[in-house]
C-alpha cells in the first residue's frame, strides 16, 4: 500500500494518473496547500521542500517503508518498482528519461510561473507575464513539432512522459496560460488521446480535476505562496 500525499495541482494530478496507470494500491492523504498543511513538521519530514506530491511506499525495498518526494523521482521509483512503462532498450530508456526531465525542468516551472503571474500575483508585472507567457507558447510549439511525427511524447507508446505532461496542458491550464490550442493541432490530438484513457480519467478524478484558488485571502496567500 502506498500513502499518497496529494492536493489537486498539476504535479499532484500527474502522480495520481501514474498510480492508476501503474495499477498500484494507494490511499490519499490530502495536504491542503491553501490552508498551510504543507508547512506541518509531519509533512516536511516526508517532503523536505514542503511540496506535494510525495509518497510513502509501505512495501518498499526489502519490504520496508520508503519515502519519495519530487514528482520525477516518484515516477522513476514506480518504474523501477513495477517494471512497467520502462523500456528494456537502453536507448529508449534514455529517451524516456530525457522527456521526463524535460517536463520537470521546463513544463512545470515555466507553466507554473506563467500561471502565477497571470492569475495569482498581487500586482500585474508586464515583463514577467510576457516572459513566462512567451515561454509557454514556445514549449507548446516544441511539443507540437515532436507530436507531428509520433503518437506520444517519447515515442509511439504511451508512457511516463505523457503522464507527467498532460495535467499541465488540460483546458483549465490553457485558459490560465492564455493558450489557443487551435494553434497546436498535434497537441490537441494528443490531449484527446490522453483524455480517452480510463487510467487518466480515474487519476484526474481524484479530489476533482481543478485546483480552485479563486481570489486568495491574505491568510491563504501566506499559506499557498509560503510568505512566512
Amino acid at each position: 500500500m502506498i500513502d499518497f500525499y496529494y492536493w489537486p495541482t498539476p504535479n499532484g494530478h500527474k502522480t495520481a494518473i501514474a498510480l492508476e496507470e501503474f495499477e498500484l494500491d494507494y490511499r490519499v492523504k490530502p495536504i491542503n496547500i491553501l490552508m498551510g498543511d504543507q508547512h506541518a513538521a509531519e509533512f516536511i519530514a516526508i517532503s523536505p521542500n514542503n511540496r506535494v506530491p510525495a509518497i510513502v511506499d509501505h512495501d518498499g525495498p526489502g519490504g520496508k517503508p520508503h519515502t519519495v518526494f519530487e514528482s520525477g523521482a516518484i515516477f522513476l521509483y514506480l518504474c523501477q518498482k513495477t517494471g512497467k512503462f520502462w523500456p528494456t532498450d537502453p536507448v529508449q530508456q534514455s529517451v524516456v528519461t530525457q522527456w521526463l526531465f524535460f517536463q520537470c525542468a521546463n513544463i512545470g516551472p515555466m507553466f507554473g510561473q506563467c500561471g502565477h503571474f497571470r492569475g495569482y500575483a498581487d500586482e500585474q508585472v508586464p515583463y514577467a507575464i510576457d516572459r513566462y507567457s512567451g515561454e509557454v507558447q514556445r514549449l507548446y510549439g516544441l511539443i507540437d513539432r515532436e507530436l507531428a511525427t509520433k503518437k506520444c511524447i517519447a515515442g509511439d507508446d504511451f508512457g511516463i512522459a505523457d503522464m507527467t505532461t498532460y495535467p499541465w496542458m488540460i483546458d483549465q491550464q490553457q485558459a490560465l496560460h492564455g493558450v489557443d490550442i487551435a494553434k497546436f493541432p498535434n497537441v490537441a490530438r494528443w490531449l484527446a488521446d490522453m483524455e480517452a484513457r480510463p487510467g487518466v480519467q480515474r487519476g484526474m478524478a481524484v479530489m476533482g480535476n481543478d485546483l480552485k484558488v479563486g481570489d486568495p485571502t491574505e491568510e491563504t496567500r501566506k499559506a499557498f505562496f509560503n510568505r512566512d
